[in-house]
């Protein structure tokens, strides 16, 4: 039963290098679909292209369904799977400064890597500014840290913050994405371009 690493059935080395092969499959399945252009990336938040808001949901769905089974049949045990913290505000405010990181450079951490490594130069400098937001975030952390840590929401599940079953979450969520293909076909249409 998973966990694997916290039911002793790996080590952690056998854990790191299976991340450096499934980190290598990822990175060949971005390049192979297109991930290391930013004109595609830029295009979800433009409209013209939504490839990577299917993706994505799709690879969310897929995730959400596995965890889901995998549970019901006791291959998981969930309360063992780790969740990040949530620091409400502090993400809040991440998440706007990584989205406009986003739609100005036209890379997310991932893709920005793996642009990089087919030696594309705007993908280097874009990981450049994101060391860079790194460092300086170091440097004056201390005196951020009471904003930081000050809307501490504990590890909240959606379903939990719901007050609904798991499988109700998962299903919603599939609805949503079907709905969110839907907008998304709709806006390639709208905003289409035939060279980009």
């Amino acid at each position: 039963m998973g966990p694997l690493i916290v039911n002793d059935i790996i080590t952690q080395n056998t854990n790191f290098f299976l991340a450096f092969i499934i980190g290598i499959g990822f990175g060949f399945v971005l390049e192979s679909s297109g991930f290391s252009s930013s004109r595609k990336l830029a295009g979800m938040f433009y409209g013209y292209d939504t490839v990577v808001l299917k993706v994505f949901f799709t690879a969310a769905i897929v995730a959400m369904l596995g965890m889901l089974f995998m549970s019901l049949f006791d291959w998981i045990d969930l309360d063992m799977v780790y969740i990040n913290p949530t620091y409400l505000w502090s993400t809040i405010i991440g998440g706007v400064i990584m989205g406009a990181g986003f739609i100005i450079g036209g890379f997310c951490p991932g893709t920005s890597f793996c642009a990089a490594s087919i030696g594309k130069i705007d993908a280097m400098f874009f990981i450049a500014g994101m060391f860079l937001g790194v460092m300086i975030f170091a440097e004056v952390y201390p005196f951020l840290e009471d904003f930081y840590k000050g809307s501490f929401r504990g590890t909240p599940t959606l379903s939990q913050a719901l007050g609904l079953k798991d499988g109700i979450v998962v299903l919603g969520i599939i609805f949503t994405a079907l709905g969110m293909f839907w907008v998304g076909e709709w806006a390639e249409k709208k905003f289409h371009r035939e060279e980009y």
